[in-house]
């Protein structure tokens, strides 16, 4: 789940912390791996969004976003043109040709996972594939950038060089962000390189780091349930989403889905 917003206190995490996290966005990791392998057509999103609740909580965790800023459902799930937070529905369906995508938190222990992957319903177009593709290697050449000393701006950097180098736009109202003991912490992660200076990268810093991407426009609009964010030209998305822990050896990708 993205946030957009006033500064928020950047936190520091011990490696005891850092192992609570890892088990949270491992949980948060099954649930999307569980989702992909059951993604089809006619699934309705309301189904999507119980399956997710019942594994995170049979795995011993709540779904963090439910009842997040009166957020109604435990998974963001948000289909073609849609951005980010779709709201769950027993009226839509998932159809061939559809790209999917699925944004899940846990709380654990106190902590909180957070990941998200777009996945294809069976054949797609070229074009799109790209769009899946671009986005994906977006958020790992993001990743290679958290290294103690390098600076927030070197991840934004890194999403919008890859983003707009091949021909697609990055979103710019929504952001990523730091993530512990509260869902969204300090910093902010931009997918585009703003003037300001931004904070330096230090050891123990968590970050959630999600290029969403578009076919067309970067402007958004959000819709009037006050949550889903569609693109404003209603041309296809794309969001991946990782939790990344700053350590001396790197990025460690707490929220990584084992193959």
């Amino acid at each position: 789940m993205t946030e957009a917003g006033p500064d928020k206190a950047i936190t520091v995490k011990t490696p005891e912390e850092i192992q609570v996290m890892y088990e949270a966005n491992q949980i948060v990791a099954g649930v999307l791996s569980m989702l992909k392998q059951e993604m089809r057509p006619g699934l309705t999103t309301l189904k999507l969004d119980t399956w997710a609740e019942e594994y995170c909580r049979d795995h011993g965790a709540e779904p963090a976003f439910k009842g997040y800023r009166g957020y109604p459902a435990a998974l963001c799930v948000s289909l073609n043109e849609e951005v980010v937070h779709g709201i769950p529905s027993r009226k839509i369906r998932v159809r061939e040709g559809d790209i999917v995508s699925v944004d899940f938190g846990t709380r654990y222990k106190g902590f909180f996972g957070d990941s998200a992957v777009t996945i294809a319903v069976g054949e797609i177009s070229e074009e799109v594939q790209r769009l899946l593709q671009v986005t994906n290697e977006a958020l790992y050449k993001a990743i290679a950038q958290v290294q103690i000393g390098k600076r927030i701006s070197d991840i934004s950097k890194a999403v919008q060089n890859h983003v707009e180098g091949n021909g697609f736009s990055v979103v710019r109202q929504f952001v990523g962000h730091g993530i512990g003991a509260n869902l969204h912490e300090g910093p902010e992660i931009p997918n585009y390189v703003q003037k300001q200076a931004s904070p330096r990268i230090q050891k123990g810093m968590v970050v959630a780091i999600e290029p969403m991407v578009t076919v067309g426009t970067c402007k958004v609009k959000v819709l009037r349930d006050r949550w889903t964010g569609v693109t404003a030209d209603r041309k296809l998305s794309a969001h991946f989403e990782h939790s990344v822990a700053v350590t001396s050896d790197g990025p460690v990708i707490l929220s990584e889905r084992k193959k």
